[in-house]
C-alpha cells in the first residue's frame, strides 16, 4: 500500500511540473440550465404571512380610497385606476372603517392620521343622500348623491347600510373614552347609525325589505330571509333604540318561522340551515363573513341553530369540496381552495363576476374565501395563504392578493379588487389574532339589547 501511495504522489508532482511549463488557463465548463429544477419556496412564517396580508390589504382602504370622501371605492383596477374612481360603496365603507381601526392598532397609520381620515368620512356620510336614514348602495364621492345600483335601486339599501353601521358602532366603541376630539367622533358615529329607520323597511309587515326608493317605493320587494349574509341587518334593526323592530319580524322574516333549518349533511358536516340555491353544499362563503365581522359568532345561537356551527360547517364543506375536486380542476386541493362571489373568468377569457360555490364551480378560486375564514379553519386557511404567497408574483398586487384566479386556465388572474372582498380579509385575520372588532361590536349596549330582544345567547 505504501508503494502505491508513493507512486501516486510522484505522478502528481510530475503532472504539476509538466503543466507548469505550459501557458495553460483553466476555463470552467458551462453546465446547461436545468429547467426541471424547482426554485426554493419563499420562506415566511405564519405570523409574518398574516402581517403581510393585513398590511397589504389595508392599502385598499387607505392608499386607494376615494380621494374626496375617504370612503371605500366599489372597485379598484390597477391597470385602469380611473375606472369608477368616485363610486363609493356604503357596505365596503363600513368594512373600511373597521380596517382603519386595525391599521391604527397595527401601526400602519398613526392614531392621529386615523382620526383625521375617519372624521372626513363621517362628515361625508352625514351629508350624503339618505332614505329614511338608510344609505344607498353606491354614493358619489364628489358630492354624496346616490348613484343608482340598478334602474329601480336608486334609494336606500338596508343591507349595505347594516354593513356600514357595523363599522360605525366599532368606531363609536373604539373612541368613546379617548380625547375630546375622539369623543366627538364617537358621538357622531353613534348618531349616524341611530338615524336609520329600520322599522320603515318592514312595510308594516313581519319582515325587513332590502330596498326603498323615492321614485319606486318598495317595488323591488326583496324580503330579507335567511340563510344568507343578512343576519346582521335583523340584529341591528332590533338594537335600534328609536326605530327598532319586534321579535316577530325576525321570527317570520329571517327565520321563516323555523323553516330556516336544514337536516342536510355533506362530508359529515351538517348544514343546519337552508342555503337557497345551494342546499346540499352551502352557498358562497361570503355568507360566513359579512354578518360576522363585528357580530361574534362564538357562542351565538338563537332558538333554531348555533351560528358558529353553521358557519364553521359551511366553511369545512367548501374546503372538502375543493379537496375532493369532482371536476378535476387544476391545483384544487388542501392548499388551493375557497369558492365565493368575486370577479370571475368568462368563457371567452374576459373579466366577469360570479357567485362561486360548489354547485356553481367554474374553476375560479377567490382568495378572500379562505383568508376570511381563518377564525373557523385556521390551519386550512393558513395553508391556502401560503399557497397564494408562493404564487405572489402572479397573485399579490398593490392592495393585497388579487380578487380571483384560475389555475385551470393557465393561471388566469383577475388583476382587480372589490371592497367587499378585501375588507373581510384584514378584519377576520384581526378577529382571529386579537378579537378586536368582535370585542368592540359586542361591548355595545344597544347591540346586546337587540340580541336579548331576539332571544340570542352570545358571548362578549
Amino acid at each position: 500500500m505504501r508503494g502505491k501511495s508513493t507512486s501516486f504522489v510522484l505522478f502528481i508532482i510530475l503532472l504539476f511540473v509538466a503543466c507548469g511549463k505550459d501557458d495553460y488557463t483553466y476555463t470552467p465548463t458551462p453546465f446547461p440550465e436545468d429547467d426541471s429544477i424547482t426554485p426554493p419556496e419563499p420562506v415566511i412564517t405564519d405570523m409574518e404571512l398574516l402581517d403581510l396580508t393585513q398590511r397589504e390589504t389595508f392599502k385598499y382602504f387607505w392608499d386607494f380610497a376615494e380621494v374626496n370622501s375617504g370612503g371605500a371605492r366599489e372597485r379598484y383596477h390597477p391597470n385602469d385606476p380611473e375606472r369608477d374612481a368616485h363610486v363609493v360603496t356604503s357596505g365596503g365603507t363600513g368594512f373600511g372603517l373597521m380596517a382603519i381601526l386595525v391599521g391604527i392598532e397595527r401601526g400602519y397609520v398613526t392614531r392621529e392620521q386615523g382620526v383625521q381620515r375617519i372624521a372626513t368620512l363621517l362628515d361625508f356620510l352625514e351629508n350624503a343622500d339618505r332614505f329614511h336614514g338608510a344609505w344607498s348602495h353606491w354614493i358619489n364621492g364628489n358630492n354624496g348623491s346616490v348613484i343608482p345600483f340598478s334602474p329601480s335601486d336608486n334609494g336606500g339599501d338596508l343591507v349595505e347600510t347594516a354593513f356600514l353601521v357595523q363599522g360605525l358602532i366599532c368606531i363609536k366603541e373604539y373612541f368613546k373614552n379617548g380625547s375630546e376630539n375622539e369623543k366627538t367622533l364617537a358621538e357622531q358615529a353613534d348618531n349616524l347609525w341611530k338615524g336609520v329607520e329600520w322599522d320603515w323597511y318592514t312595510q308594516n309587515k313581519n319582515a325587513l325589505y332590502w330596498h326603498w326608493s323615492p321614485n319606486f317605493g318598495f317595488d323591488i320587494n326583496l324580503e330579507l330571509k335567511g340563510y344568507n349574509e343578512v343576519l346582521i341587518t335583523y340584529v341591528l334593526a332590533a338594537a335600534s333604540p328609536d326605530y327598532g323592530i319586534v321579535k316577530e319580524v325576525y321570527t317570520n322574516g329571517w327565520a321563516s318561522n323555523g323553516s330556516i333549518t336544514s337536516s342536510n349533511t355533506q362530508y359529515g358536516f351538517p348544514l343546519l340551515v337552508r342555503h337557497p340555491g345551494a342546499q346540499q353544499y352551502g352557498g358562497p362563503l361570503f355568507w360566513a363573513h359579512y354578518s360576522y365581522l363585528g357580530l361574534n359568532p362564538k357562542g351565538l345561537s338563537d332558538e333554531y341553530v348555533n351560528y358558529w356551527n353553521v358557519i364553521s360547517n359551511h366553511t369545512n364543506i367548501n374546503y372538502e369540496y375543493c379537496v375532493e375536486n369532482p371536476k378535476n380542476f387544476e391545483d384544487y386541493g388542501p392548499n388551493c381552495w375557497g369558492l365565493t362571489a368575486s370577479y370571475s373568468r368568462n368563457n371567452d377569457g374576459t373579466l366577469g363576476y360570479n357567485a362561486h360555490h360548489p354547485a356553481n364551480d367554474t374553476g375560479v378560486v377567490s382568495p378572500t374565501a379562505s383568508i376570511s375564514s381563518i377564525p373557523y379553519t385556521p390551519n386550512k386557511s393558513l395553508r391556502a395563504i401560503h399557497y397564494f404567497y408562493r404564487n405572489k408574483n402572479k397573485l399579490l398586487g398593490p392592495a393585497g392578493f388579487y380578487d380571483a384566479f384560475s389555475p385551470e386556465h393557465g393561471f388566469w388572474v383577475a388583476e382587480a379588487y372589490l371592497a367587499i372582498d378585501q375588507g373581510p380579509q384584514i378584519i377576520m385575520i384581526e378577529n382571529h389574532r386579537t378579537g378586536l372588532l368582535w370585542n368592540l361590536f359586542m361591548q355595545n349596549e344597544e347591540v346586546r339589547a337587540g340580541l336579548d330582544k331576539l332571544g340570542f345567547s352570545y358571548q362578549f
